[in-house]
């Protein structure tokens, strides 16, 4: 096998209470991505289309997780990489995650499969670092195993799989501007009172344990950010009429997806996400800023092979 076509999904970071530790993955919107052996040694960006992204390999959050892999396998050919970019950057639900997955999965594909995901991952982390100026892997974890997951290192990296409740579903809005990763972490503070900290630490747990036990009413109480969410939530116009709306209508919880802009409600079931969905575009529909708004059941398998 020479090629290979693939699906590399967005994903929702942090969770609420799991600021750069926990993820999950969506399933209704990705990247697609094309990843070619060639007999010319290296790896090069030939397309990207979706977004003006830049072709040079080591500019490009995909080229640079795939010069990492490249460089530490040294395998007897080269890469060729194609772009079609679905997840627009900025949007806070993985976008350069998707990148950097994607390339590395595709070439691990190709080579044999000599990497296990957590080795994926940390090749992938090289990209994400050149978009967020940081090493984290709260977007790639979910989007190379799937489901829920929990960042337990970064060095050593260890990534543990959470499970996932059967009947929950993402909605998520995606406010048409553009909030940086970089800006995002500025204006985070250094220090946390301690009573915040036990606070968020206790919603953290519960949310671990609600989801290993599908008790979607802890999820429910324990889906709260006190330490992030007060000051990125600045950030995005209208966040608290559509955190309210969402609670008003059925969702579990609501919080910043990632960075922001996009804002993730969880729900017990289709229908209620699909309420969630109804209401909060009504929110947007009052003002003047462009929005998308989509449902997605949580996606268990991540990133995938569709040809």
């Amino acid at each position: 096998m020479n090629e290979i076509k693939i699906f590399s999904p967005a994903t929702v970071a942090n969770v609420s209470c799991g600021f750069d530790v926990l993820g999950f993955c969506l399933d209704t919107v990705g990247d697609e991505m094309v990843i070619r052996k060639t007999d010319k040694k290296g790896v090069f960006v030939t397309k990207a289309e979706g977004f003006n992204l830049p072709l040079e390999t080591e500019l490009n959050v995909a080229g640079v997780s795939a010069l990492a892999m490249y460089n530490a396998l040294k395998p007897d050919c080269g890469f060729e990489i194609e772009i079609y970019k679905n997840i627009k950057p900025g949007s806070g639900i993985g976008s350069s995650a998707a990148s950097a997955v994607g390339s590395v999965f595709g070439m691990n594909q190709l080579l044999g499969n000599p990497c296990n995901k957590t080795q994926l991952t940390a090749f992938a982390i090289k990209g994400e670092a050149l978009a967020s100026k940081c090493e984290h892997a709260d977007n790639l974890a979910p989007a190379l195993f799937g489901g829920f997951t929990l960042v337990k290192s970064i060095s050593p990296l260890e990534i543990l799989q959470i499970p996932t409740p059967n009947n929950l579903y993402a909605t998520i809005i995606h406010p048409q501007i553009e909030i940086k990763t970089v800006e995002a972490r500025a204006i985070l503070p250094k220090q946390v009172p301690l009573e915040d900290a036990i606070t968020q630490w206790s919603n953290f747990g519960s949310l671990i344990h609600g989801l290993h036990t599908n008790d979607y009413q802890l999820i429910k109480r324990a889906l709260h950010d006190v330490i992030i969410e007060p000051h990125r939530s600045q950030l995005i116009p209208y966040f608290k009429e559509v955190k309210q709306t969402a609670l008003q209508h059925g969702a579990l919880g609501c919080g910043i997806s990632g960075s922001g802009p996009s804002v993730f409600s969880l729900t017990e079931g289709l229908e209620q996400a699909k309420n969630v969905e109804a209401a909060i575009k009504k929110v947007y529909s009052k003002t003047n800023i462009e929005f998308d708004v989509f449902v997605s059941k949580i996606n268990t398998e991540g990133v995938k092979i569709i040809g």
